[in-house]
């Protein structure tokens, strides 16, 4: 087993194992290692890639010999400087040619990944397994807010309760900004420069007319429907701006409306983007395919939102809500797995390297024999992003992702300021 992790000295490192040895348990109980200075103007955007995307087509092994053995008829060919072939990062992991254009971040030392990581929980279920993401409690099934939304809350604690610090595009109502706290939605696409029923003038008034009262329903009605009405006129220049030279669909039509949104209201602290298609069954394909089209429109969309959130405090996370298996199926696909790669881009980030604990492919480490294990839990990474650019203390962390623990493993994800 290799552990990367080359910016925590040994010495330390053997203290914090052997407390967790003594512990009986991996993991630190809150702890949160690295403390650092948190800067007020951070801002977070999550980027889920729903139906659970291979990361070992993204992030590839190919230094692992098991890597052609599992896959002989979707794995990436090992590097050889042609645009048939993976990009390589080190001598571990390889780049997938669709996602040739985040090489230059990984060169610029803003973009990292994390390997063996994901949701401690075993469900193979895209429903279940989403929703222990989004509420930050993995086996649970239910919880009064999605954990974006508590943190939305945190960052306006100090506000009015009417200031929304989230904003989400492309999901009607995600669980991961459901609750208390107040946020904006933005529909997926170019539905989000328009304004719906609420640009009918009679039909506007009536609405406003009916939800006119100072009861709860008609305050958060006639919020939303200010929200709605702000938010379409913003992107309304934008996209006249933008005519004939942004991408038609998928991602990258959704990253430009939040990077818009977020730009012009810095009370905005907190976005989430989503993208469902990554559930591979079949005909998933190497070099090109679906998989590669797929990898194509996200490395657009990280590529314009890098331009968005390029100041010092600006973090993006991917991920995605579980894995897929290490062999490739009888259709020529891959089906759900357990552990994953979770991307990090931002001027913070410890980049052009990767980070914790990977174990090969060999059938002996994997997870039941079949997928990546979950080396590193996926609200460990978070509380680090979390600590570094909201500058949130152990008990809030405890309050986002009830029960998580400090992982020494991971060593330090976050550079200091």
């Amino acid at each position: 087993m290799t552990d990367h992790d080359t910016s925590v000295s040994v010495g330390r490192r053997r203290l914090l194992l052997g407390m967790a040895a003594a512990s009986g348990a991996c993991l630190l109980p809150t702890a949160w290692a690295q403390p650092m200075p948190a800067l007020k103007e951070g801002r977070l955007v999550v980027v889920l890639l729903r139906g659970a995307y291979d990361g070992l087509s993204a992030t590839i092994p190919y230094a692992d010999p098991d890597y052609r053995r599992l896959r002989p008829s979707i794995a990436i060919p090992a590097p050889d400087g042609t645009d048939q072939a993976s990009i390589k990062l080190d001598a571990t992991f390889a780049l997938h040619p669709a996602l040739a254009p985040l090489l230059p971040l990984w060169r610029d030392g803003v973009l990292s990944f994390v390997p063996a990581s994901g949701s401690p929980d075993p469900t193979r279920s895209h429903f279940e397994a989403q929703t222990h993401w989004e509420i930050g409690m993995p086996g649970k099934s239910n919880a009064p807010r999605g954990w974006l939304n508590a943190l939305a809350g945190m960052a306006t604690a100090t506000a009015s309760g009417s200031v929304a610090a989230g904003i989400g595009v492309g999901d009607a109502n995600p669980k991961i900004l459901s609750g208390p706290a107040t946020v904006r939605l933005i529909p997926r696409g170019k539905a989000a420069a328009t304004e719906g029923s609420l640009g009918n003038q009679r039909t506007r008034e009536a609405l406003l007319d009916l939800y006119g009262g100072d009861d709860e329903v008609s305050q958060v009605f006639r919020q939303g429907a200010d929200s709605r009405m702000s938010s379409t006129r913003q992107l309304a220049v934008e996209e006249k701006a933008a005519q004939g030279g942004a991408s038609a669909a998928g991602l990258p039509l959704d990253a430009r409306p939040l990077g818009t949104l977020m730009r012009n209201d810095r009370t905005l602290r907190v976005g989430f983007l989503s993208a469902g298609g990554w559930d591979t069954h079949a005909s998933q394909g190497g070099v090109s395919g679906g998989l590669a089209k797929s990898f194509g429109s996200l490395a657009a969309a990280l590529v314009q939102l890098r331009a968005d959130f390029s100041e010092p405090g600006d973090i993006i996370v991917v991920a995605s809500e579980f894995g897929r298996t290490c062999a490739e199926n009888g259709t020529r696909g891959t089906d759900h797995g357990h552990g994953n790669t979770l991307w990090l881009i931002g001027n913070r980030i410890a980049g052009g390297r990767w980070h914790g604990t990977w174990s090969g492919l060999s059938s002996a480490n994997l997870y039941e024999g079949r997928d990546l294990p979950v080396h590193h839990d996926f609200r460990s990474i978070f509380a680090q992003v979390l600590q570094s650019g909201f500058g949130l203390r152990d008990s809030q962390l405890q309050d986002i992702f009830p029960g998580a623990k400090d992982d020494a493993r991971l060593g330090r994800l976050i550079n200091s300021a």
